[in-house]
């Protein structure tokens, strides 16, 4: 029964933040916002909230370990894992004027989750910071791309266009879609937290385990998704731009959210070890990135490979 909850919750959240982004981004439309501005928040928040829904009601339940590890597990795994497989499918090139703007953001919001993590304890404060931070960043990058000529602008229109086509249906149903997801992606976060915490007992392995794999991996398929057909269409800026979207808003939008509505202190094994991961995946992307302005396929491979080893020492040590 553990495991059918949460292959069940893992279904929900992924086809409840499906049909989200979806109903999301058809309403926007509908309301005549711009493409612009829907990839850059509408389809960002969206594929972000299988993680939001996931943490918070982790840390309202009292398991911290699945809350700070699911963001710092999806962090981990959207680089190594998602990148190195859509990598794998097709190389990723990455416009230069987009990768210095989101490229130092994406190092910022990971230097300021491994100081709060340090920290040992998110309070309310530090989570406040954490999500002004996340408003500063989509008001300039908004405001830069208004600009024709601005690297991002064709990135976040594209990702509009793939997560949803042109609405061909009602404004009212897809306010039901956008409704209907969330309940969704609310109801498979509960079963997967609650599946997570037995499977953990379970097993005699800590929740802060769960929380970084199977959870991490499970809240990510949304990206994954997203990536795949991104990189199977031939968009690798939509798919390298989801994946440092998503990092920036895990970290300063779920994280900090998560911490506004419940304070939660950091487990020390996150401190110890995944947070430097985390920091070593990031700095890498960033390397690869920066040495010919694209992700090929054998950097790709050793992203797959560098997460195997990843999840191979956490097995052995579990």
């Amino acid at each position: 029964m553990t495991i059918l909850s949460l292959l069940a919750g893992l279904v929900l959240l992924c086809v409840g933040g499906e049909i989200l982004v979806r109903g999301a981004v058809r309403s926007a439309r509908a309301f005549r916002v711009s493409p612009l501005l829907i990839g850059l928040t509408v389809v960002g928040f969206g594929t972000s909230t299988p993680e939001l829904a996931t943490s918070v009601i982790a840390a309202t339940e009292g398991s911290p370990g699945i809350a700070v590890g699911n963001v710092v597990g999806s962090n981990i795994a959207n680089i190594l894992l998602i990148l190195g497989i859509s990598a794998l499918i097709a190389p990723l090139a990455v416009k230069p004027a987009a990768f210095h703007r989101d490229g130092a953001v994406l190092a910022a919001s990971t230097f300021a989750c491994l100081l709060a993590v340090v920290a040992g304890f998110l309070s309310s404060l530090i989570g406040g910071v954490l999500v002004a931070l996340l408003v500063a960043y989509v008001a300039w990058a908004y405001i830069k791309e208004r600009s024709p000529h601005d690297g991002g602008r064709e990135t976040h229109e594209h990702t509009a266009e793939n997560a949803a086509p042109p609405p061909r249906t009602r404004l009212a149903l897809s306010i039901g879609l956008t409704i209907g997801g969330i309940a969704g992606t609310i109801l498979g976060a509960r079963l997967l937290v609650s599946a997570a915490i037995e499977l953990a007992t379970g097993m005699g392995i800590s929740q802060t385990v769960i929380g970084l794999t199977v959870v991490a991996v499970g809240t990510s398929l949304p990206e994954l998704v997203v990536c795949v057909i991104a990189a199977l269409r031939g968009h690798g800026d939509v798919c390298l731009g989801n994946i440092i979207g998503s990092n920036i808003y895990n970290v300063f939008g779920i994280l900090g959210l998560t911490a506004i509505i419940h304070p939660i202190a950091v487990p020390a094994e996150i401190a110890a070890l995944d947070i430097w991961v985390l920091v070593g995946a990031t700095l890498l992307l960033m390397v690869f990135l920066r040495t010919s302005w694209r992700l090929n396929r054998i950097e790709g491979g050793v992203f797959v490979a560098a997460y195997a080893a990843y999840l191979g020492y956490l097995a052995s040590v579990a």
